[in-house]
């Protein structure tokens, strides 16, 4: 039992627990070139905002984990079978109702711990930041904490050397041996704003890559994913420990 993870704890606990911060894992469920598995974005999201937490609470921080969320925004990934999609407004709708219980129990700070490119919740923040102004909302994406080439010799996308050495290092049991992936080739925009992405448009996956992977995987080891995933989850939980002393929201802006 940890008293810090939602799903783990008991009311005996909870009851006389005043949570300063909560944190929500939300990743996504998509294909991961073929020697990821499709929850690879939900398992590192969840991994690291659990053990982000346990360094908080170890410095007196009552940091509470909710619950992940698995489904993410995968619109181009449509063409792919059973790579899972949210719609946005979809997302903006859960977040309502989490923020809504949160407040009424006290908790005014919730960090969305995001696994998944996809998942874009400005938008949604925005609205809520009006109707809810004393709530303090933010988003971490925790694989842009740490700069990713200061690790990795050649980072990708997707399913890369980045994401795999993570696995390695958080779910070796789950990641296929490396002579069972493809190389990650990505077959890049023939627009050149789109390629250089000053101009942007959702990227339809079927065409982008053939084995779902954009990046090349075979140069990922466990050590090179256990640096990165630590370095990262110290980064997040000194943010956290941080954001747990802000009173209100002005607090945030030096005066």
């Amino acid at each position: 039992m940890k008293s810090y993870i939602l799903q783990e704890t008991n009311w005996h606990t909870v009851k006389d627990t005043k949570y300063q911060v909560a944190v929500l894992p939300w990743g996504a469920t998509e294909a991961h070139n073929y020697h990821l598995p499709y929850g690879s974005d939900t398992y590192m999201a969840t991994e690291v905002a659990r053990q982000s937490a346990a360094l908080a609470w170890e410095r007196e921080v009552k940091v509470l984990v909710l619950p992940e969320i698995a489904y993410g925004v995968n619109s181009g990934q449509m063409d792919i079978p059973f790579c899972m999609h949210m719609n946005p407004s979809t997302q903006q709708r859960i977040l309502e109702d989490i923020v809504a219980v949160l407040m009424r129990h006290g908790v005014f700070k919730l960090v969305i711990l995001n696994g998944h490119g996809g998942n874009a919740f400005q938008n949604a923040i925005r609205e809520l930041e009006v109707r809810y102004p004393e709530m303090i909302l933010c988003i971490v994406n925790w694989w842009r904490v740490r700069p990713v080439r200061d690790y990795f010799d050649d980072p990708g996308d997707h399913a890369d050397e980045m994401e795999t050495s993570s696995m390695m290092h958080l779910y070796p049991q789950l990641v296929l041996p490396l002579d069972k992936a493809g190389d990650g080739k990505e077959n890049r925009f023939v627009i050149k704003g789109l390629r250089e992405r000053w101009a942007w448009i959702p990227r339809r996956w079927i065409y982008t890559s053939e084995d779902t992977g954009v990046g090349n995987p075979k140069l990922a080891t466990p050590a090179k994913g256990k640096r990165f995933v630590e370095d990262s989850i110290a980064e997040i939980a000194s943010f956290l420990v941080e954001l747990a002393a802000i009173k209100n929201v002005e607090d945030l802006y030096e005066k």
